[in-house]
């Protein structure tokens, strides 16, 4: 027995000791994350803006295991909030420590509206300092924020793309039939295709009428914002795109799309230039977009505080991911700042193609509580459609950007069913309910006349009020409604034309205006909300700092590979307590 609590006390002591350590160096490292010094902007800087990133409408934290893979090493680049972009372009361009700005590298992904508030960003620090492009190949893009730099280069190997748009949707109605896998659907509005790609194998002609008119006007506004910046005319753009499409560096130069040819090392030559340096110098000042967003400008001096508030990613019921809006969390949030007197005016910055009917509503709600106690104004980013929408409508005034995507009010049922394929491997069920509509959602049978019909009215139900909401909101008449919804996208450009939205512009209009409407015009700040701290959060946030990793540029069968996780990660939001969905066509991708 003697032995026995020998024993027991030196292990116990052990994981004292052990427990210690690690408690020692957690803090440790804590502490040394704390302590880092801040960065600095050396004098004579060259602001470099890599754009090797995805860009997003807000900050968000990532979830524990993003931050965590990311710490590691794991897969994916940075992310960049667009406004924090914005906000640090315009402070470099009256800050007297940096001389020029360098663009290089291309986007992960950012949606058309996002990319036209950044380019007019860029030209704003254009009218004061100077702006070299430079890139291997120019997609299309990256080439519209850089068309109208002071000097575009491109790579004597480079090829630029200019060959329009395309949208090639992926349809899984054949594969799920091979599969065991039945989809029942209910629906309103004949534009509404989000139910499209699990039932049929190509897109119905409604579908294709209104990608096909998104498009043109995506792509329009294209070609007019290069044809701007190179002083040429639209029609020579679609003649190149019909005609060429992938143009060799040479060519591009030929046609004035670029500047000059020049390798990487002749570009660095001029930046050392501009910085004060001799093309013998090993290096010159430097500090990169990411890092300067990061150091705090000047202290802010108005006195109303503006509220942005950022709703990005699927709509669904619940708090939600970090990716997602989160109908309970968004709603919470819009109360905080309904509530808290110090904030005289909200803008919400909408970048949602939709989702969850019930948390869509849930979120609205929230928006006209607000609205009535203090302005509150709609900034729509790259997509605000369906449910994006639904809780866009009520806003004091709603501002887009031509090239973003809206619209989309419609609404569907999407009603899965694997009996088939469980069947096929044993799997069977039996049931006992006392009643005909006891259980209608169940995934183990296909659902009845009785149960389609039922569920068909509820979305009918739903349609309705959505267009009774639109109709209410925007002050038109509901047939009028009915005759630009039914499901269909359009563009910010169109939208303002049919009256769902008011006025073109990106989130700084819609600040301009919010301090207007709380007559602050000119003596405002702007906030965010207010976060919970998460020490484990951001210790891994931290941890993942640095230098972001160039990765391996995707391949064909990688971007396929990809394409398959998004989509069945956007079937996994599907997650509607009623089954019923205001959200727009899965995918509208631009290539």
């Amino acid at each position: 027995m003697k032995d026995f609590f020998k024993s027991f006390f030196a292990a116990l002591l052990a994981l004292i000791v052990a427990g210690g350590l690690t408690f020692i160096l957690f803090f440790g490292l804590l502490a040394a994350i704390g302590s880092s010094g801040k960065p600095t902007v050396p004098g004579k800087a060259v602001l470099v803006f890599d754009l090797d990133m995805s860009l997003s409408d807000g900050e968000r934290d990532p979830e524990p295991s993003e931050a965590l893979s990311e710490a590691l090493g794991g897969s994916g680049g940075h992310s960049q909030a667009l406004p924090a972009a914005i906000e640090a372009l315009d402070r470099a361009a009256s800050d007297a420590r940096i001389t020029a700005l360098f663009i290089t590298g291309n986007l992960q992904s950012a949606g058309p509206a996002q990319l036209r508030e950044l380019r007019e960003a860029i030209q704003r620090f254009k009218a004061k300092k100077p702006v070299l492009a430079y890139n291997l190949g120019w997609s299309k893009r990256d080439y519209y924020l850089a068309a109208g730099a002071t000097t575009v280069f491109i790579n004597p190997f480079g090829e630029m793309e200019v060959n329009g748009l395309a949208s090639e949707p992926m349809f899984f109605g054949e594969a799920f039939k091979k599969y065991g896998v039945e989809v029942q659907v209910t629906r309103v509005g004949k534009y509404k295709s989000a139910v499209e790609p699990f039932i049929t194998d190509r897109m119905s002609d409604p579908n294709r009428e209104q990608i096909q008119k998104l498009l043109e006007d995506i792509w329009g506004e294209w070609k007019e914002t290069v044809a701007k910046d190179r002083k040429k005319a639209p029609a020579d753009l679609q003649t190149i795109a019909d005609e060429r499409g992938l143009l060799e560096a040479e060519d591009a130069k030929k046609l004035g799309l670029v500047d000059r040819i020049a390798p990487y090392d002749e570009v660095l030559d001029e930046l050392k230039k501009l910085a004060g340096k001799q093309a013998k110098d090993k290096d010159f000042p430097q500090i990169t977009l990411a890092t300067y967003a990061g150091i705090p400008g000047d202290a802010k001096t108005g006195k109303a505080r503006i509220a942005v508030l950022v709703a990005e990613g699927e709509i669904v019921d619940g708090e939600g991911k970090a990716s997602q809006v989160g109908g309970e969390r968004l709603s919470r949030e819009l109360r905080r700042l309904r509530l808290d007197e110090r904030v005289k005016a909200v803008v919400l910055r909408v970048n949602s193609p939709g989702g969850s009917a019930s948390a869509s509503e849930l979120i609205q709600r929230e928006v006209v509580l607000t609205k009535k106690v203090k302005p509150l104004v709609i900034s729509m980013g790259h997509l605000a459609a369906s449910g994006g929408y639904w809780i866009s409508t009520y806003g004091d005034r709603i501002f887009a950007e031509p090239n973003t995507i809206t619209g989309s009010i419609g609404v569907f049922g999407l009603l899965p069913n694997v009996k088939k394929l469980a069947n096929e491997h044993g799997i069977t069920w039996d049931s006992v309910q006392t009643a005909k509509l006891a259980n209608p959602m169940t995934l183990t049978r296909p659902k009845n006349d009785l149960e389609l019909n039922r569920i068909q009215g509820l979305v009918d139900h739903i349609y309705e009020q959505f267009i009774a909401k639109v109709a209410d909101s925007r002050k038109m008449n509901k047939a009028a409604v009915h005759e630009i919804a039914q499901g269909r996208v359009w563009s910010g450009q169109e939208a303002v034309k049919l009256g769902l939205v008011d006025e073109i512009g990106g989130l700084g209009a819609a600040l301009k205006h919010a301090a207007k409407m709380a007559k602050a015009e000119n003596d405002f700040y702007v906030v965010g909300p207010e976060r919970e701290p998460d020490a484990i959060k951001e210790l891994l946030k931290n941890i993942g700092q640095g230098k972001p990793r160039k990765l391996a540029k995707p391949g064909p069968v990688d971007v396929l590979a990809e394409t398959f996780k998004v989509q069945f990660g956007r079937i996994s939001a599907l997650n509607d307590p009623r089954g019923v969905y205001a959200r727009m066509a899965f995918e509208i991708d631009l290539k």
